[in-house]
């Protein structure tokens, strides 16, 4: 059972973002998501990878990006 598909609020939890930020990263970010009817269903390793191929990071730049033209 390790394997399973994992809804938002699941993989939300696991990646410690809230279920508006899993669908930004969906539908801005290319996260690795599955449509199943509804739902988007999620495995863990897929997500892991993307986040460890910069996925999770390109998706907070631009906020970084503000936060340095403005000196902090």
């Amino acid at each position: 059972m390790e394997d399973r598909w994992l809804s938002v609020d699941e993989i939300g939890k696991y990646l410690g973002v809230s279920s508006d930020t899993v669908y930004r990263w969906i539908d801005k970010h290319n996260m690795p998501a599955h449509r199943m009817g509804r739902l988007w269903k999620f495995k863990r390793k897929q997500v892991d990878a993307w986040i460890e191929a910069g996925g999770a990071s390109i998706a907070g730049s631009a906020s970084g990006q503000q936060e340095d033209s403005t000196g902090n």
